[in-house]
């Protein structure tokens, strides 16, 4: 199992999705899918891709970890885990055990925002997958002998990958004290006394609540069409009964008014590291108009090794062995802006935050010029011209962006908006989100020996 925060598609991954829109005429799209909605409320989207006789197969529910109840933190990923249990029809583990038998490989994940469930099969295997996930859409058997396991098993994945792990700790940390009342601080795995509390009761409400047709997304990519595929989803999907549609009630971000600084020390650290965030807007919150504009300016500034941030502080100044910049706007709720460095041997933590705060004042008070951003949305592009070959590709980045609130067009004009931003609108989205109350500072560090 697995799971990952809605960061997860970085702006290189979401370029390397969409660049061959750049290639095509301009009625083209992306991804150029069909889509139409099930009696019951159930939007299924089809991407063609006939490069192989394979598919896809994406069941997306709107529900992530920041749609919980207060107090219940981990309980969207505790079900990226239980889906896998007994239903009416099979055993505990059989879902699994079944597509791998007729050929294919499925998983999971859990983000913020969205929960998903996929399958890469043959095409001939196709209807076989989809009536595996219509039975426990529905038809999950929640039981003490499947819920505790399943908990320890989860407890475990925490210790693992959070806990044991000083740079997913401060990670966490950062989260928690980024967000003052936005879901976005509880982490997507949750924490570790709130697991424990979880009851059946809980499991049972949230997956009645949220488990339902009329909130999920079917997103088949592969050798398949609309045409092939509509008698299926409505013989396998359409049947099953609609429950009553759940508002997603996210809480408000306050303004912030203080700088934040969060540091953890740790005696397994070997390298350390500098993290800045500034809060910033998504597609979903706040100023829309600074996103695309934000986006390229990752480019521009931190993204790679010919990026200003990098030539300035690891080749120039040699101050540090990494340095970059991310953003993503895909979030339904409040993004950030982010910065992070690594110093050289000999070249102390506090040296490279001054030398990363001069970047950024630089930044915000002379801007970006056109020809560097000219060549960042070339490079954005560039990288995506194998885009269609991957049969993944195209439903993970539809399904995300549904799943989160956005619509086809967000993601079938992307090279288009991208096409047009300009200098002036890099430079105003960063004096807008490049503010110091609004950022919060993270530092990884070796834990000092006593005496030292």
């Amino acid at each position: 199992m697995i799971f990952f925060r809605t960061v997860l598609f970085s702006i290189v991954t979401l370029a390397a999705a969409l660049f061959l829109a750049a290639v095509q005429p301009a009625e083209a799209g992306v991804f150029n899918p069909e889509t139409f909605t099930l009696k019951n409320g159930m939007q299924v989207v089809v991407i063609s891709n006939h490069r192989a006789p394979i598919v896809r197969h994406m069941v997306w529910y709107k529900v992530g970890a920041a749609d919980e109840p207060r107090g219940k933190s981990g309980i969207a990923h505790f079900f990226e885990h239980l889906m896998f249990k007994k239903t009416k029809n099979l055993k505990s583990g059989e879902f699994s055990k079944i597509v791998a038998q007729n050929g294919g490989r499925d998983n999971a994940f859990t983000s913020h925002d969205y929960t998903g469930y996929h399958q890469s099969i043959s095409v001939d295997r196709l209807a076989t997958v989809m009536k595996l996930e219509a039975d426990r859409m529905r038809g999950l058997i929640l039981e003490d002998d499947q819920i505790e396991p399943e908990r320890q098993v989860v407890l475990e994945e925490r210790r693992s990958r959070t806990d044991n792990s000083p740079g997913a700790k401060l990670g966490e940390q950062m989260n928690a004290a980024m967000y003052m009342n936005y879901p976005y601080h509880d982490p997507v795995i949750g924490w570790e006394h709130e697991i424990r509390g979880l009851t059946k009761a809980d499991l049972k409400k949230f997956y009645d609540q949220w488990y339902r047709p009329n909130n999920a997304i079917l997103v088949v990519a592969g050798d398949i069409t609309a045409k092939q595929l509509r008698p299926l989803a409505e013989k396998i999907y359409g049947v099953i009964p609609a429950g009553e549609m759940v508002k997603r009630v996210r809480t408000e971000e306050p303004p912030h008014n203080a700088a934040i600084r969060v540091t953890l020390r740790d005696r397994r650290v070997r390298q350390p590291s500098i993290r800045r965030r500034y809060l910033a807007p998504s597609l979903q919150f706040g100023a829309r108009k600074h996103v695309y504009p934000l986006e390229v300016l990752a480019q521009v500034f931190g993204g790679g090794s010919t990026s200003t941030l990098y030539r300035s502080l690891v080749v120039k100044q040699k101050l540090a062995v990494s340095a970059g910049a991310f953003y993503d706007g895909d979030n339904m709720g409040p993004s950030n802006f982010g910065f992070f460095a690594s110093p050289r041997p000999g070249v102390s933590i506090e040296d490279l935050e001054a030398a990363l705060d001069k970047e950024i004042e630089l930044l915000v008070e002379t801007g970006v010029k056109q020809p560097n951003v000219t060549r960042a949305i070339n490079t954005m592009l560039a990288e995506a011209i194998y885009a269609r070959d991957s049969v993944g590709g195209g439903a993970r980045v539809i399904g995300s962006a549904l799943a989160a609130g956005q619509t086809i067009a967000d993601v079938e004009e992307w090279p288009e908006r991208i096409g047009k931003v300009t200098a002036e609108q890099i430079n105003q989205a960063a004096k807008a989100v490049l503010i110091e109350k609004n950022s919060i500072t993270g530092l990884l560090l070796p834990k000092k020996e006593k005496g030292s």
